[in-house]
């Protein structure tokens, strides 16, 4: 039923300051009654991913992490360097709550069907300002998860079970029959691996270490290509003959392998290309920049003749541009996979305390998907 009760809860804010300084610190907030169409969520559970970097710290260097404030209410503060300053200036002693998406329990309602239905069921939700005791948000903002998973199994829900189905949609729209990703071996990557065997559609992995090569390949991954590796371009271009795939999403976004995919397709292209020609193959070749692992600048060289294409890809752009319906089909499936094909495995798990402490700052800060509880101790 709806409420006419507040609640008082912890929630994680980040700040920029004129000083060229960057805070983290939680904060208690009022949490209003939800109104008809929302819900009341007590966060159990939300993951610290890549995607959550960008607001989180901005452009502070994370290994400057000091701290100061109290035990239970502690403030980190990271220094700014001045050339990161520049992008920040929109974010100037504005304190923005962190937190893509999350999973909890529904504990109180608004007066609409949709929001009743889930009173009192685990729901992973999306919509930012997940580092939270409690969060209201719109019904239909919502997903109801099976009877028998954890709010720490439904967590990632949303950005990474999307973001993986986004880009097949988004493949399959554009025509092409396989794809390319970088970063695999991340919890993104292990579910794209798993979509495309279930659905029988070509896939090239491309990875950073031998180790990440290696796990790929024990779930069945069939092409990966280690950076790393003196034989790189070669085995890339093989993967891509084999496959087909003329459409990648690179996590990376800076330094040059954006433009390596671009020349190794381009190289697989004119193994078999008759006849020859000055502009290159007439197939056309994307690269979608979706991530910032790599913050330098992108860089790349034109060796991949003339039918070329290289754009960003943001999940919640595409969710807007396909419309509901599509997007209640993939939170379908993902219900129904969410211990299969979207299983997601963390790093740690951590308070939000913890959170802010300068020792697991260090850690997380390697881009490690990590789980914060919604305990504030």
């Amino acid at each position: 039923m709806a409420t006419d009760k507040s609640l008082t809860g912890v929630q994680l804010f980040s700040l920029v300051r004129p000083s060229s300084e960057l805070e983290l610190s939680l904060q208690r907030v009022n949490v209003p009654p939800p109104r008809r169409y929302e819900v009341t969520v007590r966060i159990e559970a939300a993951p610290i991913n890549p995607s959550d970097f960008a607001l989180l710290f901005g452009a502070a260097d994370v290994s400057s992490v000091r701290l100061s404030g109290t035990t239970d209410s502690p403030i980190a503060t990271a220094s700014i360097p001045d050339f990161g300053m520049k992008g920040m200036a929109a974010r100037l002693n504005l304190p923005l709550p962190v937190g893509n998406e999350g999973a909890g329990i529904v504990i109180a309602a608004g007066a609409s069907a949709d929001a009743q239905a889930l009173l009192g069921k685990t729901v992973a939700l999306r919509g930012g300002a997940m580092y939270a005791q409690y969060r209201n948000i719109a019904a239909d903002q919502c997903l109801a998860l099976p009877d028998n998973a954890t709010a720490a199994e439904g967590a990632a829900s949303f950005v990474n079970p999307l973001t993986a189905l986004g880009m097949i949609e988004t493949m399959q729209r554009e025509g092409v029959t396989a794809l390319v990703h970088t970063a695999a071996a991340s919890n993104l990557g292990q579910m794209l691996n798993r979509i495309c065997h279930n659905d029988g559609i070509g896939l090239v992995n491309i990875v950073r270490k031998p180790e990440q090569a290696d796990l790929l390949k024990s779930i069945g991954a069939a092409h990966v290509c280690d950076t790393s590796a003196a034989t790189f371009a070669q085995d890339l271009t093989d993967a891509l003959e084999s496959t087909g795939a003329t459409i990648a999403f690179d996590a990376t976004g800076g330094g040059t392998l954006a433009s390596q995919i671009l020349g190794c397709m381009e190289a697989a292209m004119n193994r078999t290309a008759k006849p020859y020609s000055r502009y290159g193959s007439t197939t056309h070749k994307q690269v979608y920049l979706y991530g910032g692992l790599d913050t330098s600048p992108t860089q790349f060289v034109r060796n991949f003749g003339m039918a070329w294409g290289m754009g960003g890809w943001l999940l919640t752009a595409f969710l807007q541009r396909v419309g509901h319906e599509a997007v209640q089909l993939m939170k379908r499936r993902v219900a129904a996979e969410l211990k299969t094909t979207f299983a997601s495995h963390f790093a740690g798990e951590l308070s939000l305390i913890e959170a802010l402490q300068p020792e697991w700052i260090a850690a997380y800060g390697r881009r490690a998907t990590v789980l914060t509880n919604k305990d504030p101790a």
